[in-house]
């Protein structure tokens, strides 16, 4: 088949325009077209298939039929490659930012997606690798022409030329799970083609499989009180890498993303071209536009930033918010700006909320903007998936003033959303929150969406933007209603509380009559009250013990009970060394005890 190069674009004159308007937007001037036509498509089909499996260090029962092929000869393998490539570039001795890229690339996509996780955390890295490790998204090693058109022609029964009329053998990117080309098809239409490089699942399911056998290994030797559940950010690892591989997946988010912005006609993202989108491939619509961190070439087309960055994060709030459905990777390399319209890319890796989620999120982001310590608490307490019955509702009020404090009111120029998120997690989890795993990812998202804005809005507050999102789209009638089913709520959690405290009281007065009735005594700052008690009373009676054969021995002293050493009587000096040395030890006691306990 004919391989080909992009065409040069046309010379046309530039276009002055503003983004396109939405019915729900205030009104901003349109110049330019905001697309065209919309094929309707048929719906993606999906594999049924059980997922249900055992893996560990030593083998286990293979993946639905074998179709990962995770065996434990391949583990033994895959590991002893891993040992190898970390010796070769001598963890011991320290990495530089650029060995650390080139130490991810080389182990593979499992690693790459470690190193793209970590790019976006610079309280974890220092800045020079965080910078480095972005590299990671685009900067992979391509397939080679001849493997490209291989893997095509095994994903489909039909001839490849009967489907594509030319395919752009440099790649438009080129990731650690796939990589995409420009291509055009026979009936004419460009197109661009997302190919899943050989064997990627095989490898990353090793991976995870051997990380997963490591963890609990590890969970051996760290208890149940250890900070993270190792097992539990495995098993969340293996259900993204599914989802990540399995293209299907990629391309009903891309139907589903299109038809929740149909009616915002300055949000799109490619058309999925079903019939031909398979576990390993994706077709959809070719993009050329600007990409969104080319703020100048924006500028000189006569777009706004101000407006573009407004409404991207106002339709980020749509998102996640009303939809629950939201690009979970929003960095530059995934937005464009194309025809008055900001285009969405790769949405291989989208996040969910739940009803109950997207409540609890919207009251915490309301909460934040008033300063209102109380709402935010409620709004963790209603994603927690543990038990909150023993946190500190206090301590968890005190930490949550201080982060409002510090971070509530600061503009987009001053305010950090990783440190502010990063904070808000760490603190929740350290009370006893367990967050769902897609919080955590809505959080990183943010801190994306942040970089992505921190140019265009300048002196603006994100959460700002959001909770006028909130207000706007909340009706005087379901703010009444939301209320007032708020308020039932509440009463009736309040009825329960009396209802129970006056039982509660009851038996209490029955057993006291009965003479049944024990009391739990607990002290702030004290693991065992009775136990300090008991050694506070020992202490106070060694003190008397000390004091009275000091007295006694003065007693003898001045009476001249013979016989007598050093000219005090024998029993007087027998009476003060062992007061001496009992007050001496009691000293030593309590210095080292007041050492030994901690700072508050």
């Amino acid at each position: 088949m004919t391989l080909w190069s992009p065409r040069p674009p046309t010379s046309r004159p530039t276009p002055r325009h503003k983004l396109a308007v939405s019915n729900e937007q205030e009104q901003f001037v349109r110049d330019a077209p905001t697309g065209g036509n919309e094929a309707d498509q048929e719906p993606v089909s999906s594999e049924a298939g059980s997922w249900s499996e055992t893996i560990g260090l030593l083998g286990g029962r293979s993946l639905n039929d074998d179709t990962y092929r995770v065996t434990r000869v391949t583990k033994a393998q895959r590991l002893r490659e891993i040992v190898a490539i970390a010796t070769h570039y001598d963890i011991l001795h320290g990495l530089t930012p650029y060995t650390l890229r080139k130490l991810l690339e080389e182990l593979g996509p499992t690693f790459v997606k470690a190193g793209q996780i970590l790019s976006m955390r610079s309280e974890i890295l220092p800045e020079s690798f965080c910078e480095e490790l972005t590299l990671l998204r685009t900067d992979v090693e391509p397939m080679d022409r001849d493997t490209l058109i291989e893997t095509l022609r095994e994903e489909y029964d039909i001839p490849l030329e009967d489907l594509f009329d030319a395919i752009d053998d440099v790649p438009l990117g080129s990731a650690s799970v796939a990589q995409v080309h420009k291509a055009r098809l026979t009936t004419g239409e460009l197109v661009a083609v997302k190919v899943q490089r050989p064997h990627v699942q095989e490898l990353m399911a090793q991976d995870i499989s051997i990380m997963r056998s490591l963890a609990r290994q590890a969970q051996r030797f760290m208890g149940d009180e250890q900070f993270v559940d190792l097992l539990s950010v495995v098993d969340e690892l293996w259900q993204s890498f599914r989802e990540e591989t399995d293209f299907l997946v990629e391309a009903r988010s891309l139907e589903e993303f299109r038809q929740n912005n149909a009616d915002v006609v300055y949000i799109d993202c490619p058309k999925p071209y079903p019939k031909l989108c398979t576990r390993h491939v994706v077709v959809m619509d070719y993009i050329n536009g600007i990409p969104i961190d080319d703020t100048q070439r924006l500028v000189d087309e006569g777009y706004d930033l101000a407006e573009i960055g407004t409404k991207l994060v106002d339709n980020y709030a749509r998102q996640m918010l009303d939809d629950g459905f939201f690009h979970a990777d929003p960095h530059p390399g995934n937005l464009f700006v194309r025809g008055g319209k900001i285009v969405y890319l790769d949405l291989g890796i989208m996040g969910r909320l739940s009803s109950h989620d997207r409540n609890a999120l919207s009251d915490m982001i309301l909460a934040v903007g008033r300063g209102d310590a109380a709402g935010l608490k409620d709004g963790l307490l209603r994603f927690s998936m543990a038990d909150t019955a023993s946190i500190d509702h206090a301590h968890l009020l005190a930490d949550l003033d201080a982060i409002i404090g510090d971070y509530g009111d600061a503009s987009l120029s001053e305010l950090d959303m990783g440190v502010f998120l990063n904070a808000l997690i760490s603190m929740a989890r350290k009370s006893g929150i367990e967050l769902p795993g897609t919080v955590t990812m809505l959080a990183r998202a943010l801190m994306t969406l942040e970089g992505v804005v921190n140019e265009f809005l300048p002196g603006v507050s994100m959460v700002e933007i959001i909770q006028r999102h909130v207000w706007a789209h909340l009706e005087p009638k379901e703010y009444a209603l939301k209320e007032t089913e708020r308020l039932a709520r509440e009463s009736l959690a309040a009825s329960h509380g009396l209802l129970g405290a006056a039982s509660q009281a009851n038996l209490a007065m029955s057993m006291l009559t009965r003479g049944q009735l024990r009391m739990n005594l607990d002290l702030a700052g004290s693991e065992d009250p009775m136990y300090d008690m008991a050694r506070a009373a020992d202490r106070l009676t060694m003190g008397i013990i000390i004091a009275g054969l000091f007295i006694g021995s003065s007693v003898v002293y001045y009476a001249r009970i013979k016989p007598v050493i050093f000219g005090i009587p024998v029993i007087g000096f027998i009476g003060y060394l062992v007061a001496l040395g009992m007050g001496l030890w009691l000293l030593r006691q309590i210095i080292r005890e007041g050492h030994r306990r901690p700072r508050r």
